[in-house]
């Protein structure tokens, strides 16, 4: 048996094809690259640009639609509903700008390129939309979806998936005679959307917790239940007009409630990674190189374009909104390239003659280097910003002003809040209730204004600033206490305050284990450990109450029934 008569049998085809993804992305991870470009250029490699192997496009792709179903659904999932209400304002805005700003300056750029007036509108339109895939599996990886900018991102990023929608049924009306005008379609799926929103909302009140429940006696059932559901809300998106990925996070959103959400995401995580293989190879082998070889300058200027102008719009839009240039910086990498659905448009309008073949390879050049590249940005963002900080500032509000208050050098400050969170109102709560003064902190600038409006001490504060002395009075502090869960923030917060010299004492949280012994090499000597005090402080209360009910028994007493319960 040859090579080709392998290759036909579709089982050998996928284990030379697994086989071939296993050795590149680990030579890719001994060249520490990320494993995301290793497996793009897998799918190049046996796609028709290269060795042209891949016959079973038709199931590597729905596995991929699987991939990115779960991928959402687990995102989905995880969502904090309580973040969803601060950070939903700015995710409009920034996904609305982001997109106006590029089709405007990108249709611009085409024209002066030399394209044709329509060329030119699908090629700024193509430059539009980020992947969603990609940066949620990279902030995913990097373990930042659950930060601030990861949920400003992933906002952005769903209000792009609808945008794309409206966008793609009026491209696709223009020039094309039909019964329906454009604004009727719009109105279709915008009503069709509503009434599946509607839908998913009853059943999630009513149907899906006590379901659950009921399948949870076995996990393989629960498990089984939550793929189907993630995948059966993600074609009923596709169908209705809207995408997949839109159906799929829904569904993540309607278990979001439940208490089996930790269980289902964390069995859930190993098929998504595995699915997610064959997304790359389906996008690497739809890149056709041979499309390319004329099309290499104008595909440096637009990647350039991508690279740089769509990070600076969110920095900028952020920026007037209030947010450190920090969390504007890490949010706006996130655009910084085009998306699966810019491929998806490009081959539309060539199918419906809008466009030529040249088009086509411009935008999947401009693909791959925008993806590869930006995949870098994001796995070095913090790299990147420490390189870069001194001229972001002009991206960011002047630094708040100390609260008048705290101006007077006489009067004491307990302590020092950084994270405002759950855990963080709770200790402020605590203080307030012992006569302590205190001075609450966080980067997100809706908290702020949500403490402060419930008569909290609060000011907006990036931990991570290098001139946090200029922003806080930490002379006047005595103790510092931070309720902020990840430990690099935590270190560097550490780090900046015995840079400044600050006496008093720091109490940093540590989530786990792992992160208290990394805090404890930073030299961290006070550590706050939510869920193992919380677990140490349950052992001792049941540990006390059984050495006084052993006293009693030794004693030979009978306590009255009153008594008793008093001291209860």
């Amino acid at each position: 048996m040859n090579l080709s008569e392998l290759i036909d049998n579709q089982f050998y085809e996928f284990a030379l094809i697994i086989f071939l993804a296993t050795a590149v992305g680990a030579i890719g991870r001994m060249l520490r690259q990320p494993l995301i470009v290793s497996f793009i250029a897998v799918g190049i490699i046996v796609g028709p640009s290269v060795l042209n192997l891949l016959n079973s496009e038709r199931e590597i792709g729905l596995l991929a639609e699987m991939g990115i179903a779960i991928l959402l659904f687990v995102v989905g999932l995880k969502l904090d509903i309580n973040l969803i209400k601060s950070t939903g304002k700015i995710a409009l805005l920034t996904g609305l700008g982001q997109v106006a700003f590029t089709s405007l300056f990108g249709f611009g750029i085409g024209l002066l390129l030399g394209f044709e007036w329509m060329e030119a509108i699908y090629i700024a339109v193509a430059l539009t939309f980020s992947s969603t895939i990609i940066i949620v599996k990279l902030l995913s990886d990097k373990k930042e979806v659950d930060m601030l900018h990861g949920q400003i991102a992933l906002g952005f990023l769903i209000v792009q998936d609808i945008v794309v929608v409206i966008v793609m049924i009026v491209l696709s009306a223009l020039g094309v005679e039909s019964e329906r005008s454009v604004g009727m379609d719009l109105l279709l799926v915008f009503g069709k959307g509503l009434a599946m929103f509607a839908v998913v909302a009853v059943l999630m009140k009513y149907v899906v917790p006590k379901f659950t429940h009921m399948l949870a006696s076995s996990q393989e059932l629960l498990i089984l239940f939550s793929i189907g559901w993630a995948i059966l809300l993600a074609a009923l998106g596709d169908y209705l007009g809207f995408s997949k990925e839109v159906g799929a996070f829904l569904a993540g959103i309607s278990l979001a409630s439940t208490q089996y959400r930790e269980v289902i995401s964390g069995r859930l995580t190993s098929v998504r990674d595995f699915l997610l293989l064959f997304f790359f190879l389906d996008l690497g082998s739809q890149l056709d190189l041979g499309l390319m070889g004329e099309q290499i300058l104008p595909a440096l200027i637009f990647s350039v374009f991508v690279l740089v102008g769509n990070p600076v719009i969110v920095l900028i839009i952020m920026g007037v909104m209030g947010y450190h240039k920090r969390t504007s910086f890490k949010a706006g990498l996130t655009v910084a390239q085009i998306s699966e659905f810019s491929l998806i448009l490009i081959n539309m309008g060539l199918d419906v003659g809008h466009i030529d073949d040249d088009t086509l390879g411009l935008v999947t050049l401009v693909g791959l280097i925008t993806i590869t590249l930006s995949t870098y940005m994001i796995m070095f963002s913090d790299q990147l910003f420490d390189m870069l900080s001194p001229m972001l500032s002009v991206f960011e509000r002047e630094k708040p002003s100390k609260p008048e208050e705290l101006e007077d050098d006489n009067k004491k400050l307990d302590v020092l809040i950084f994270g405002l969170g759950r855990y963080g109102e709770r200790v402020a709560a605590a203080l307030k209730k012992n006569n302590l003064t205190y001075l609450g902190a966080d980067v997100d600038p809706a908290i702020v204004n949500d403490w402060q409006g419930r008569g909290f001490e609060a000011i907006y504060c990036d931990a991570e600033d290098p001139d946090l002395d200029e922003v806080l009075p930490l002379h006047k502090a005595d103790n510092v206490v931070s309720t902020l869960a990840d430990v690099t923030v935590n270190i560097r917060l550490y780090n900046l305050l015995k840079h400044n010299d600050f006496k008093g004492r720091i109490a940093l949280t540590a989530k786990d284990d792992t992160s208290a012994a990394l805090l404890r090499e930073a030299g961290v000597k006070y550590l706050l450990e939510p869920y193992k005090d919380s677990a140490d402080g349950v052992a001792d209360m049941f540990k006390g109450k059984a050495r006084k009910d052993a006293r009693g028994r030794e004693g030979g007493e009978q306590k009255p029934e009153n008594q008793e319960a008093a001291e209860h």
